[in-house]
């Protein structure tokens, strides 16, 4: 019996990397100007286009979960094929996304459609964090272990995650009410850019005043990452190739290894966090690698 990982678009995983490992994902949708889209059909070449639209915007963005039927439709014909399914998603702590699948898996295991062969995970992470895991439990399953110990794969990595970004502005987090914890920032001065973390929910570290600033202290968390064991990491950004581009220059040399991947994130997470961002994390080694 195969194992089929299944995520949601919020993972922000480069395409090839999707494609290599044979991952499915479940969109969650983003609403600028009156108009609705799945986040799935806005390709990476547009976020431009959108961040530019999210600046000008009086209203913002707002995001909306996956329905349960956008869940039974990957499930199910995975089901039907005979594979396990590890299905893992962003946080529950600021989004609705992993209700929707264990509501998708209840009504599959009521309608006798295999949905106890189904494990939802809980990320407690987002985006870089959540596309590691998921890669962990593609591994997993390429390995050959069924749904239960590719599931274990990805919580064990879990617990050895850490990730941190920094944006240049808490406005965007807190008009879309997912501020969490940060709302502690929010009577700073307005020249900060805060440094956070998403541990279930959106939760702040520190608070530096120059990108310069923060630049230097996602490169002092890699080396911290390195001394306590970490060895598989990546790199995301909004609307910041090139700070990016740098990050990926210092953490390499910190690593000795290239990034597991580099991405973009793209408009629902971003609706949130505003353009800017610059965020780094890893795992351990031991972690990453798939049962031998």
């Amino acid at each position: 019996m195969s194992t089929a990982v299944v995520t949601d678009t919020t993972a922000y995983l480069p395409e090839e990397l999707i494609a290599e490992h044979g991952i499915h994902r479940v969109s969650l949708y983003v609403t600028l100007d009156g108009e609705q889209r799945p986040e799935s059909e806005i390709a990476a070449q547009a976020y431009d286009d959108f961040y530019e639209r999210l600046r000008r915007s009086e209203q913002g963005a707002t995001t909306s979960q996956p329905s349960v039927g956008d869940f039974s439709a990957v499930y199910e014909p995975l089901l039907a094929a005979g594979s396990d399914v590890v299905s893992i998603h962003i946080s529950s702590g600021i989004s609705g996304t992993c209700d929707s699948a264990r509501q998708a898996r209840q009504k599959l295991i009521d309608e006798g459609g295999g949905g106890e062969r189904i494990a939802v995970i809980d990320s407690r992470s987002g985006c870089g964090g959540q596309g590691l895991m998921a890669l962990v439990a593609a591994r997993a399953a390429a390995a050959g272990v069924g749904g239960a110990e590719a599931a274990q794969a990805a919580e064990r990595a879990r617990e050895s995650l850490k990730m941190w970004f920094a944006i240049d502005t808490l406005e965007y987090l807190r008009r879309g009410g997912r501020i969490g914890a940060a709302q502690a920032l929010l009577g700073s001065a307005l020249q900060i850019k805060p440094i956070l973390t998403l541990e279930e929910e959106i939760t702040p570290i520190e608070r530096v005043r120059t990108r310069r600033r923060a630049f230097e202290r996602m490169v002092e968390f890699a080396h911290e990452r390195k001394q306590a064991g970490a060895g598989a990491w990546v790199v995301q950004h909004i609307h910041d190739p090139d700070g990016a581009r740098r990050l990926v220059d210092e953490c390499r040399q910190v690593f000795g290894s290239d990034p597991v991947f580099v991405s973009e994130i793209g408009p629902v997470i971003g609706a949130h966090v505003g353009p800017g961002l610059l965020g780094f994390g890893g795992m351990s080694s031991e972690a990453w690698e798939p049962p031998g």
